[in-house]
């Protein structure tokens, strides 16, 4: 019995639940975005990723691919042989560049965060340091950035929106975290110029 025991407890550490979560109704519930920023939208290039959402449907198979999936080389080990992602995989399932500049993302220390939530979502600094706050970090909530794109695009304030947007948009896809609440606010940096996004790669 006490090897039994044994047994069952080093599979459990070994393969422990796999926990599946995909964020395509965050994107569902913020809509396609307003009529006043799809061009700014459009013109970023993530207009792709609005549609784009993983069906966590089949446990089974995604288990299947964790289980063969090797850090170490970054790839599956399957009984056909070895198989890697590619750039080329990104550019036929998302849609998205892959030539171009690289963006760094620098450490953000939660006064930068704050600043850049004023400055490129006009929020109030106050308002802006009680999220972060809230979320403990430099982070925001997924709800809280939903209702700041909602109020920017009835206060007419597109630039502002579309920026709510797209960090909402790069929240639940591209950046999406365990958490399935928070995004990071260093993504944010990324999209201080709107014209600029397109060319990253």
């Amino acid at each position: 019995m006490l090897i039994k025991c044994l047994f069952l407890y080093t599979l459990i550490q070994e393969h422990p639940e796999l926990k599946l979560s995909s964020h395509g109704r965050k994107v569902q519930q913020l809509g396609r975005s307003a009529p006043k920023i799809e061009g700014l939208v459009a013109g970023t290039g993530l207009s792709s990723l609005i549609v784009f959402s993983v069906d966590t449907g089949d446990r089974g198979l995604i288990s299947s691919f964790v289980e063969r999936w090797h850090r170490e080389t970054s790839s599956f080990h399957l009984p056909v042989g070895e198989v890697s992602i590619t750039l080329y995989d990104v550019v036929s399932l998302l849609h998205l560049p892959i030539v171009g500049v690289f963006h760094t993302f620098q450490p953000l220390h939660v006064d930068e965060a704050v600043l850049m939530l004023v400055e490129l979502l006009e929020v109030l600094g106050e308002e802006a340091r009680v999220e972060t706050a809230h979320c403990h970090g430099p982070y925001i909530r997924l709800s809280w950035l939903r209702d700041i794109y909602q109020s920017r695009c009835q206060a007419g304030h597109w630039t502002v929106a579309a920026h709510a947007y797209l960090l909402h948009l790069l929240g639940c896809t591209l950046f999406a975290n365990k958490s399935a609440t928070h995004v990071h606010l260093v993504f944010l940096d990324a999209l201080c110029d709107l014209s600029q996004i397109m060319s990253y790669a």
